[in-house]
C-alpha cells in the first residue's frame, strides 16, 4: 500500500538555507576578527571555513532526519528538532574544539591558553560549552525548515485546489454543453419524421446529411474548448440550413460578422442554444416570415455576440421564460460565467421591435490556431 507523504521544501532551497546559515556565521566572525585586529587572521579564517563546512554537513544530517518526518504533527516535529539538535550540537562542538585547539594550534592560540590557565577546564567541558552555545543555532535552522516545509505544503494544497477547480470548471462546461445537443437532436428527428410522412424525401435526405455533418463537427471538438468565431458561425449556418428545410418560407437569416472578428476566440457552440430558441419560439410559433439576426461587435477589451429575432415571442422577459426560452438562455449564461467568471456578461429580454434578443459579452481574444492558420 502506497502512503502519500506531504511534500517538503525543495532540496535546492534547503541547501541554500543551510549554506546561508553557515555563510552568515563565517562572515560575522571573520568580520569581527578583522575589526578587532586579531592575530593569525588567515590561519583562523581557514580553520573557521573548515568548521563551517563541517557545520553544513551536520545540518544536512538534521535535514535528512526531518525530511523523513515531514508529515508528522507540528508539535512532534518541533520536539524532534530539539531532540536531534543535541547530538548535532555535540558533534559540532567536538569538531570545533578539534580544529581550533588540537590540530596544530597557532602560536596565538597557545599564548591565549597559557595566559588564562584553568586546571578545572578540560576538553570535555570545552566541547560541552561549545555544544550549548551552538545548540540554539542548530535549532533555529530546524525551525526554519519546519516553516519552509509547511509553506510548501500550503503551496501544494493551493495547486491541488486550483487543479480541482479547473477540473470542476471543465466538467461544468462539458455538462452544460452536452445539455444542448440531445434537445436539438430530438427536434431534428421530429422534423425528419414529418418530412418522411409528407413524402419530402429529398428534403429529408438533405437534412440527414447536414445533421451528420453538424454532429460530426460538434462531437469532434472539445466541449470545454474555444473556436474561432468564423467556425462558430459556420456551425450556426449549418444548423439553420437544417431548420430551413422545415421552414422554407418563414425562416430568414441575417449574419453580420466583420472580417476583423473572424479569428476572435469564443466558446464552441455558445450560440447554438440561442439560435435554436429563436427558431423554436420565434419562427415555429409565427405564421409570417421571421428574421434571425446574428451579429458581432467589439472594442479593445470585449467581444459582444448578439442573437435576435423579430418573431412573436411574448413581450416580457417573464413571458419568454414561461414560453420556454429561459432554459436555453440560462444554459448559455451559465457556460459563459463558468468560462470567464466576472469578465463576462449576459443580457437578454424582449427586443425593441418585438421578438427576443440575447447579448453575450466576453473578453476579446484571438484564437491561437486560427492565427497560426492565417500565417
Amino acid at each position: 500500500m502506497n502512503t502519500l507523504v506531504p511534500p517538503g521544501p525543495p532540496r535546492r532551497l534547503v541547501i541554500q538555507s543551510i549554506a546561508g546559515f553557515w555563510a552568515f556565521y563565517f562572515a560575522i566572525n571573520t568580520l569581527k576578527a578583522m575589526v578587532m585586529d586579531a592575530p593569525d587572521q588567515i590561519d583562523m579564517a581557514l580553520r573557521r571555513l573548515v568548521v563551517s563546512l563541517i557545520g553544513v554537513a551536520l545540518t544536512f544530517v538534521l535535514y535528512l532526519v526531518l525530511r523523513r518526518r515531514t508529515g508528522t504533527a507540528p508539535p512532534r516535529l518541533v520536539a524532534l528538532v530539539f531532540a536531534t539538535s543535541v547530538p548535532i550540537s555535540l558533534a559540532y562542538g567536538a569538531a570545533n574544539y578539534l580544529v581550533f585547539n588540537m590540530i596544530a594550534p597557532s602560536p596565538a592560540m597557545l599564548a591565549e591558553i597559557a595566559r588564562y590557565p584553568d586546571p578545572d577546564h578540560g576538553p570535555l567541558l570545552d566541547i560541552l560549552g561549545l555544544a550549548v552555545s551552538w545548540y540554539f543555532f542548530v535549532v533555529a535552522w530546524g525551525i526554519l525548515y519546519i516553516a519552509l516545509a509547511y509553506a510548501e505544503r500550503i503551496r501544494a494544497a493551493e495547486r491541488e485546489a486550483q487543479r480541482y477547480r479547473l477540473a470542476a470548471q471543465a466538467a461544468e462546461l462539458r455538462a452544460l454543453r452536452y445539455q444542448v445537443n440531445p434537445h436539438f437532436l430530438f427536434n431534428t428527428l421530429n422534423s425528419l419524421s414529418a418530412l418522411v410522412l409528407d413524402g419530402r424525401n429529398a428534403d429529408a435526405e438533405r437534412m440527414i446529411l447536414n445533421l451528420a455533418t453538424f454532429f460530426r463537427t460538434s462531437l469532434a471538438s472539445d466541449p470545454a474548448g474555444d473556436v474561432p468565431l468564423a467556425d462558430e458561425i459556420a456551425m450556426q449556418r449549418l444548423y439553420l440550413d437544417i431548420e430551413r428545410v422545415r421552414f422554407p418560407e418563414r425562416l430568414r437569416v441575417v449574419i453580420d460578422i466583420p472580417d476583423a472578428l473572424a479569428t476572435a476566440s469564443v466558446p464552441g457552440l455558445i450560440l447554438q442554444p440561442l439560435v435554436e430558441n429563436a427558431v423554436k419560439h420565434g419562427v415555429a410559433r409565427s405564421r409570417r416570415p421571421v428574421t434571425i439576426a446574428i451579429s458581432a461587435r467589439a472594442d479593445a477589451e470585449t467581444l459582444t455576440l448578439t442573437v435576435a429575432d423579430d418573431g412573436d415571442t411574448p413581450g416580457t422577459a417573464a413571458g419568454a421564460e414561461a414560453a420556454g426560452t429561459g432554459t436555453g438562455v440560462r444554459n448559455v449564461c451559465e457556460r459563459l460565467m463558468a468560462r470567464f467568471g466576472g469578465a463576462a456578461r449576459c443580457a437578454h429580454g424582449p427586443g425593441r421591435d418585438g421578438g427576443y434578443r440575447v447579448d453575450l459579452v466576453m473578453p476579446r481574444r484571438a484564437a491561437p490556431f486560427a492565427a497560426l492558420a492565417a500565417e
